[in-house]
């Protein structure tokens, strides 16, 4: 699908409207992606989060991007691997939720990070097919809404799994 791409690089530097943090439940900042947004935002984005009060797993808040190029961030919670199915349905939530907070807001383009895989640990060949399976989901119940969707991979590793879903999806 031509409004859906997948880019080996930095989140923080995509030109989306907003980009997608994969945050921990009390949206203070943390390590990988969460870190990497909350340095390059500035610390306005942690006063910001601060007056928010967290956020639970497969929910989504949305904040200014302060020092971004991105106008907003989209903070979500992704669940913590343990291998059940609820981990799964969490995960879908994430990619939703977020969408659907985009939509709300009028934006047309978001960047997801891929969510979950780092230290929570969630395997790469099925996080990319939950991403893959919930966007195809929203698109199809949204349809006619115009939104750009880019996955964001920092490694070469993730970049090669999320093109081989989408080919295996026929997407």
């Amino acid at each position: 699908m031509k409004d859906v791409k997948v880019l080996l690089g930095d989140i923080t530097l995509s030109d989306c409207e907003c980009i997608v943090n994969a945050a921990n439940r009390s949206l203070l900042g943390g390590g990988g992606v969460d870190g990497a947004i909350h340095r390059a935002a500035g610390p306005e984005l942690l006063e910001e989060c601060k007056s928010i009060g967290g956020c639970n797993t497969g929910e989504a808040k949305i904040t200014r991007g302060y020092n971004l190029k991105a106008e907003y961030v989209i903070h979500t919670v992704g669940p913590i691997y343990s291998g059940s199915e609820k981990d799964a349905e969490l995960l879908g939530k994430c990619y939703l939720n977020s969408l659907d907070l985009a939509k709300e807001h009028g934006l047309h383009s978001i960047a997801f990070p891929a969510l979950s895989t780092g230290v929570y640990g969630y395997p790469p060949e099925k996080a990319t097919k939950i991403a893959v399976d919930a966007v195809r989901q929203w698109k199809e119940n949204n349809k006619g809404y115009q939104m750009k969707i880019d996955f964001y991979c920092f490694s070469e590793r993730m970049y090669a799994q999320y093109i081989l879903t989408l080919k295996n999806t026929n997407y």
